[in-house]
């Protein structure tokens, strides 16, 4: 199986979905992804400050990470 990174179409319905109240999981079978994927996503990329996951800056967190990496 291929690695798919996450899209920022699916990283903004991961933040409308835990708005509503959704579980990881119940995300996760909404968009095809392991609940692991998605708990991953959400820790990594939320807020310093508050904990708060907000799609916009997970993009920008998740391409600074990639702009750093020593893969390139």
């Amino acid at each position: 199986m291929a690695y798919r990174q996450l899209s920022t179409e699916e990283r903004y319905h991961i933040a409308a979905s835990r708005r509503q109240g959704l579980s990881i999981g119940q995300i996760g079978v909404e968009l095809g992804r392991h609940r692991s994927t998605l708990a991953r996503e959400v820790k990594r990329n939320a807020t310093p400050y508050d904990s708060a996951y907000r799609p916009t800056m997970a993009v920008e967190m998740t391409n600074a990470r990639r702009s750093r990496s020593r893969r390139n």
